[in-house]
């Protein structure tokens, strides 16, 4: 609950930087955040706390935000969260962004498909499980910075072109004068300026996310030509690092406008090379203790840990709707370029989907790293839904299977048969969702109106728009046909 005391931290914030407008952002339930700007007196009016915004809230139309109200219900209310206010970083008239919760405006409870009350109730359900207190995140966001994008679907034609100064494919244009220095496929892996054009650019970044509250560990250039670049937040609580992530591609994106560029987190917008992902790291801590940490226990991970593991491939493929949930992703879901599709667990080894990172042994950095999703989830929806199938691996004392050391993309064919895969599309992640969800409606974190909503929007509006709709490799296959 909002009090008197909240409010005027916010009112200091504002007064120290000479804020002029309030913006009230909110999520979608694809995961894009939504806003509109108000006055910032109309936010700090809080004579009477019980009939101001922070208590009563502001009206909204649900019916125009994807996911939400059909229109014979549409009217929601936000309600500001006073510990999420954070100068906006993207605005020239001085802003504060406030990130909301919604309501409904006649029985005044949370509005289930509100994803961050989805992370909210994750939260609270760890709790009630005894198993832990507090669930710490870490994911690391790929994402491409480029040039130029231009790309159209209608009745006759259908093309997308993109273009980089680092892509490998402009050795050979007429730049006046082309200065050479472009990664080569599968090798933009930490390369030094000049070849790394982006440097400067993710630092701009990452001095915007500081100021924004949220603590970058590194950044460097990623694998892919074409300017594919990495950040790395420091580990935080679920839905404080699903905020965070947020204000991570919020912030992306507008300092690579700055530029007269274009952040992406497509996971696989070049054909032949590196796609981005989210591989994300998670454990589970009790009275301020590592609960994944056994100084005698395999890569030195307790039963827990293992459980827990455990829990995340035998949920998997359900989990891959909400964690890689665009058809995109599955392009980048293929054996041959770092892309972890094989279910499996083991320390080191970055070809598992499910792996113990080893470089340090500080009982405090043991955690699970679960290398399938991809930047294009809803974090909420996303680091909730793998939360419940690792604690449902608890539970149930769920065994991950014997860790596997091997490279997954060189073992034999009889060996590659026996491994269990995430799904090959987004329909099967979908499928394997209808079929695997009540360790998800545990607690009533996840509801069955969430689930449906999001399995009907992803088939109607994703799935059948793109099968409806000829591809242009089709022609090279088919055209003479």
């Amino acid at each position: 609950m909002t009090t008197a005391t909240d409010v005027q931290k916010v009112a200091d914030l504002c007064k120290k930087n000479n804020i002029e407008i309030a913006d009230l952002k909110f999520t979608d339930l694809p995961g894009l955040w939504q806003h509109f700007s108000i006055p910032v007196r109309d936010l700090l009016d809080a004579a009477d706390l019980k009939a101001s915004i922070w208590v009563d809230g502001i009206g909204f139309d649900g019916s125009s935000i994807r996911g939400f109200q059909e229109i014979q219900e549409s009217d929601m209310i936000l309600i500001p969260d006073p510990g999420t206010s954070r100068v906006d970083p993207a605005c020239s008239v001085p802003t504060l962004s406030v990130i909301c919760d919604i309501e409904d405006p006649i029985t005044r409870q949370r509005y289930t498909r509100d994803p961050r009350f989805v992370a909210q109730k994750a939260e609270d359900y760890l709790k009630k499980t005894g198993i832990g207190d507090t669930s710490y995140w870490g994911p690391e966001l790929e994402f491409f910075v480029f040039d130029d994008v231009r790309y159209d679907q209608n009745e006759h034609e259908g093309y997308y072109h993109i273009d980089s100064i680092e892509g490998q494919w402009n050795t050979g244009k007429n730049e006046q004068s082309n200065l050479g220095y472009k990664p080569r496929y599968k090798e933009g892996y930490f390369p030094v300026p000049p070849h790394d054009t982006l440097q400067d650019i993710r630092s701009e970044m990452v001095l915007e996310m500081e100021k924004a509250g949220i603590t970058v560990e590194v950044h460097h250039h990623e694998v892919a030509t074409g300017g594919q670049n990495e950040i790395d937040m420091r580990y935080d609580t679920l839905t404080r690092m699903a905020d965070n992530v947020l204000w991570y591609k919020y912030i992306a994106k507008n300092v690579a406008r700055r530029h007269g560029k274009v952040t992406t987190f497509m996971p696989k917008p070049l054909f032949q090379d590196n796609g981005s992902g989210m591989h994300t790291h998670q454990s589970i801590w009790k009275a301020d203790k590592p609960l994944f940490f056994d100084a005698k226990g395999y890569a030195l991970t307790s039963q827990l840990c293992r459980w827990y593991a455990g829990g995340l491939l035998k949920h998997a493929r359900a989990l891959m709707a909400f964690c890689a949930p665009t058809t995109n992703s599955y392009k980048r879901l293929v054996p041959g370029y770092e892309a972890p599709v094989n279910l499996v667990f083991s320390a080191r080894n970055r070809s598992a989907a499910c792996r113990i990172p080893m470089y340090t042994d500080n009982p405090k950095a043991k955690r699970i790293e679960f290398r399938p999703p991809d930047p294009t989830c809803n974090p909420y929806l996303a680091f909730s839904a793998m939360l419940m199938a690792g604690l449902d691996g608890i539970e149930n004392k769920v065994d991950p299977g014997t860790p596997l050391e091997k490279n997954t993309y060189e073992l034999t064919a009889r060996e590659q048969a026996r491994l269990r895969t995430v799904p090959g599309s987004l329909e099967e992640s979908l499928a394997a969702l209808e079929r695997d969800q009540d360790f998800l409606l545990k607690g009533g974190v996840f509801t069955q109106d969430v689930i449906d909503t999001w399995i009907s929007y992803k088939r109607e509006n994703e799935i059948d728009p793109v099968r409806l709709r000829p591809h242009p490799w089709e022609f090279h296959l088919y055209f003479d046909a």
